[in-house]
């Protein structure tokens, strides 16, 4: 429904998130706010939930410790969790939204998470990525 994609667009635009690529017919939105650990972030309006997921760095090297360690981040994580790509290759911040009554501090709870998670983790992650 375009509606909720417009709903969530006005939101995302509230938060002073900037929309750098917009896919209408398929209501879809990719925000940034590099301050804040937010690059590249697809916002993606499937009926009945919404998308959020973010590239967060390429598997590097695939080890027990690196899947052990994401999985204790994600008891960490207020929103979302860091989850690998279908072919395990990369591994991706994600969070879904109940559509139908989402409310902006909603949405804003998820982005935040997401910054709070790249704060939080991001040094350790580089870690990985550099193995």
């Amino acid at each position: 429904m375009a509606a909720h994609f417009d709903k969530v667009k006005n939101y995302l635009l509230d938060m002073d998130l900037k929309i750098v690529k917009e896919d209408e017919a398929a209501e879809l939105v990719v925000v940034e706010d590099e301050e804040y650990g937010i690059k590249n972030l697809v916002v993606d309006c499937e009926n009945p939930i919404v998308i959020l997921e973010q590239l967060i760095m390429p598997v590097a090297n695939e080890s027990m410790e690196l899947y052990k360690r994401l999985l204790q981040m994600n008891r960490t994580l207020v929103h979302g969790a860091f989850v690998l790509s279908e072919d395990g290759k990369n591994i991706i911040f994600r969070d879904t939204l109940q559509l139908e009554n989402l409310d902006a501090n909603e949405l804003q709870a998820s982005v935040e998470a997401l910054s709070l998670a790249m704060a939080e983790h991001s040094a350790e992650l580089l870690k990985f990525a550099k193995n």
